[in-house]
């Protein structure tokens, strides 16, 4: 099983705390925490995203996590793109090199959180780098944890004229645009080079499938993965540590036909990501 999407430090995003107790803990902590979730959940691979904290040194904001996989086999860094930089020639440069590098396997575009939207002119040099270098790009969609977020900008919607306008570049829905699934499956329906992460539709301790937020959900991502027809363009996530990881890959698969789990679960991510040798579109 491969999870998409995590969190080993905290953001730092405007608004946003540490998002979870979890991520206050020293790297060490965080590492042990990690591991012992893996193992239960039978996770082999985790993405993690990085922080809004770039420097010269560390222009995508991955030092942090890189520190933390270093006592995680499985765990893989995800860059952040800053728009407010995005057309700076010297840090565009040193992105090129961590790309090229191959320190990240993918970047994230923080949308509604940064007041920006995907086809500002600051994120179109990370694209065209990211489809020269073949690293997905994350976008958040959806909801927020920030009160200073700007919703119009987290609107899956905007993700389809990016990828119309940069089609050798992949580009991931993160968390179906959630409460928007049907849009964002519409982008996805519209577009080969777009998929989504189903992370982060829950968040809690633990699922109660009985409960009408959790029915309520589950209603809207099978209407949306059965609406934008392309189950190879789902990528199983969860957010951790906003939830446990075994306990929302039982929700992900009681929601999406089985027929389709080694798809979402670790086929999709595979090619996504280039991590096995397989031309399957």
């Amino acid at each position: 099983m491969i999870d998409v999407h995590i969190h080993v430090v905290p953001p730092n995003l405007p608004g946003v705390g540490s998002l979870s107790p979890t991520l206050r803990q020293p790297a060490s902590a965080v590492a042990v925490a990690l591991r012992r979730e893996m193992q239960l959940s039978g996770a082999k691979l985790v993405l993690a995203m990085g922080e809004r904290r770039c420097t010269p040194e560390d222009p995508l904001g991955v030092a942090s996590t890189l520190r933390i996989a270093a006592s995680v086999p499985g765990l893989r860094a995800i860059g952040i793109a800053d728009p407010v930089q995005g057309d700076d020639p010297a840090h565009m440069g040193r992105v090129e090199e961590e790309l090229s590098g191959g320190r990240v396997i993918a970047l994230k575009c923080y949308l509604g959180y940064l007041h920006y939207e995907p086809a500002h002119p600051g994120y179109r040099r990370y694209y065209e780098l990211a489809g020269k270098y073949n690293c997905p790009v994350f976008f958040h969609t959806g909801d927020t944890y920030s009160p200073q977020a700007k919703l119009k900008y987290a609107h899956p919607l905007g993700v389809d004229e990016v990828a119309v306008d940069h089609p050798n570049t992949r580009f991931v829905i993160a968390h179906l645009g959630n409460p928007w699934m049907t849009d964002a499956a519409e982008v996805i329906y519209k577009n080969v080079n777009v998929w989504a992460d189903l992370s982060g539709l829950l968040v809690g301790d633990d699922v109660d499938a009985a409960s009408d937020t959790v029915q309520d959900v589950a209603t809207r991502l099978k209407n949306a993965f059965r609406y934008a027809e392309r189950p190879n363009r789902f990528l199983f996530g969860t957010d951790w540590p906003l939830i446990p990881i075994a306990a929302y890959a039982k929700f992900v698969r009681s929601v999406i036909p089985e027929q389709h789990h080694a798809a979402v679960f670790r086929d999709n991510a595979l090619v996504l990501f280039r991590l096995a040798d397989s031309k399957r579109e």
